[in-house]
């Protein structure tokens, strides 16, 4: 049988490399023979350039171009302390183009069917008050201002949340690695979520492999988003915003919806104590610490020793556990049960062929049929 070699410029092979976040000193020295590929010495066959392709997480055509493609992220990314960035970790990068994807499709089909855009994306893109932002979303979620008090912990009371936002059109997908593949983690440090924002389909990713704790806070800032009329990406570092007028606003109005500053205010005065407050507003220790600080109860110190302390009880509960888990329950958040559900009707409507909404859901044959069987 001969061997099929293929010419491939050395640029395209250097630039896929970097692109992948590898050092060519590291990648070299586990694939030796890329060495002679980039200096001429020996061309690649198909077989072996399709697994170099899988190793740096290229579609196989892009290493035929005449040079690099110029990738630009469709989102602003905002780290603390920083500007927006131009780059992010590649394994960042392609969730968001994958959840762009989706959120194209959704966009399409829902106005195929006549499905009307959603009233409160960018309400408060050019105003709007703090207070007024939070009142807003509150009575668009159907929430009551004290409304998780009728939960016994702060989980529940996430969970809740997290319903409430489905039921009102917004997709919610949690995910720490790209898609399905757990060798490609996203790092905490890298991305604590972003949100792509539209009037008819809008989506919020939050990285699952965050503490539940952080999260919480993450889906209020990225509502807060939604409600101003901005797609952002965000590491969210120590729980502290990015110097953007438009993150400053997110974070507050995430602040103020779930920890009210003057109730707060008056719980402190009483009992300045984390455990007590947590009790009372059913929220983490975590974002009593951050309103403790916004309200001036804590010094910076006072929170980044606490919160420094906590992520690391928190990290070591999360050794503790194991690594299993039920496939389909994290496929459920993952994909977002409302997301599934349209690409599930799509399909039996015909207007969706399966090949699609594999490609759509990261699910195949049996595992496809065997979630949507279980969840519909």
């Amino acid at each position: 049988m001969t061997r099929t070699e293929v010419e491939i410029k050395p640029d395209m092979l250097t630039w896929a490399i970097t692109r992948a976040g590898f050092t060519m000193g590291d990648f070299i020295e586990k694939e030796p023979r890329i060495k002679r590929w980039i200096e001429g010495e020996k061309k690649p066959t198909v077989k072996q350039l399709e697994s170099f392709s899988k190793k740096v997480y290229l579609p196989f055509g892009y290493l035929f171009l005449p040079e690099p493609p110029v990738e630009t992220l469709p989102i602003p990314f905002f780290r603390t302390n920083q500007k927006g960035a131009r780059t992010v970790n590649i394994n960042v990068f392609d969730t968001i183009m994958l959840i762009r994807q989706r959120q194209d499709w959704l966009i399409d089909y829902l106005k195929e069917n006549e499905f009307q855009p959603l009233d409160f994306v960018g309400k408060f893109k050019n105003q709007g008050q703090v207070v007024e932002i939070v009142s807003h979303i509150r009575e668009t979620l159907g929430l009551e201002k004290g409304w998780a008090s009728q939960f016994s912990t702060w989980e529940e009371a996430l969970t809740f949340l997290i319903q409430k936002v489905e039921n009102s059109g917004i997709i919610a997908v949690f995910n720490g690695v790209v898609e399905n593949n757990t060798h490609r983690p996203i790092e905490v440090e890298e991305c604590r979520g972003f949100v792509l924002v539209d009037e008819i389909a809008p989506f919020i990713f939050i990285n699952n492999s965050d503490s539940k704790a952080a999260q919480l806070f993450t889906i209020v800032h990225e509502l807060a988003h939604i409600w101003t009329g901005h797609s952002a990406g965000f590491d969210f570092r120590n729980l502290q915003p990015a110097d953007d007028p438009v993150e400053i606003l997110c974070d507050k109005v995430a602040a103020e919806f779930l920890v009210p500053s003057d109730e707060f205010t008056r719980f402190w005065k009483g009992t300045p104590n984390i455990k007590a407050a947590t009790r009372h507003f059913k929220v983490s220790e975590i974002v009593i610490a951050r309103r403790a600080l916004d309200t001036g109860s804590f010094t910076k110190k006072d929170f980044f020793d606490f919160y420094n302390d906590y992520i690391n009880r928190e990290f070591k509960k999360k050794e503790n556990q194991s690594s299993g888990g039920d496939f389909y329950a994290t496929a459920k958040k993952r994909i977002s049960l409302t997301f599934a559900g349209h690409v599930i009707n799509a399909v039996k409507s015909g207007k969706l062929l399966y090949r699609d909404a594999y490609r759509l859901t990261g699910l195949k044959g049996d595992t496809f049929q065997t979630f949507f069987n279980s969840q519909f």
